[in-house]
């Protein structure tokens, strides 16, 4: 795992384009940047459910597209998917789906995926014909690299970088640290 170089915290506050998975208002946030494309954010997927099934009430996860296109081809398409199911209330679902099957995520792949969680096809294949969620998926990664972000995955665990290129324990350990009592 290749750390990311880190100028600046992204700024504090949801956007409402972000994709929040537990509770909202938790008193710690972890903004994932994330490749459905990327190994290393494959990888990192088991442990971002693991925290939030174990901390869910106290911990929010944040999730914002930032595909490497020159190293993955197919990311950006994957992430405008996964923005078409958002447009019909199944981001996770797609998101989870999308993470399970990185080596698959053509045009055809992806239809099959928004199929099989039961999206309206009529209109997942025209928003993904129009590049409807194209800007969305961009202004994620424009934000990833207004904060220094050169890889992915990134996280900040509220506002603060986590550098993982050592392992996602730390991410793991910095979460715990942060629930402990003061």
């Amino acid at each position: 795992m290749k750390a990311a170089a880190i100028v600046e915290a992204p700024e504090a506050g949801l956007a409402a384009t972000d994709h929040v998975l537990g509770d909202a208002h938790a008193e710690l946030t972890l903004l994932e940047y994330g490749d459905y494309a990327s190994p290393a954010c494959r990888q990192a997927e088991p442990l971002m459910r693991h925290l939030v099934d174990t901390h869910g009430r106290r911990l929010c996860l944040v999730f914002r597209h930032f595909p490497l296109m020159a190293v993955h081809p197919n990311a950006e398409l994957a992430a405008e998917a996964a923005e078409a199911a958002a447009a019909q209330g199944q981001f996770w679902p797609m998101h989870h789906l999308l993470f399970a099957q990185v080596h698959h995520l053509g045009p055809a792949a992806l239809a099959g995926y928004a199929e099989s969680i039961g999206l309206d096809m009529n209109r997942f294949n025209a928003e993904m014909a129009d590049h409807i969620f194209t800007q969305r998926v961009q202004e994620h990664r424009r934000a990833g690299e207004h904060s220094g972000l050169r890889s992915a995955p990134a996280f900040f665990l509220n506002g603060q970088a986590v550098d993982v290129s050592f392992g996602f324990e730390k991410l793991e350990a910095a979460v715990q640290a942060a629930l402990q009592p003061t």
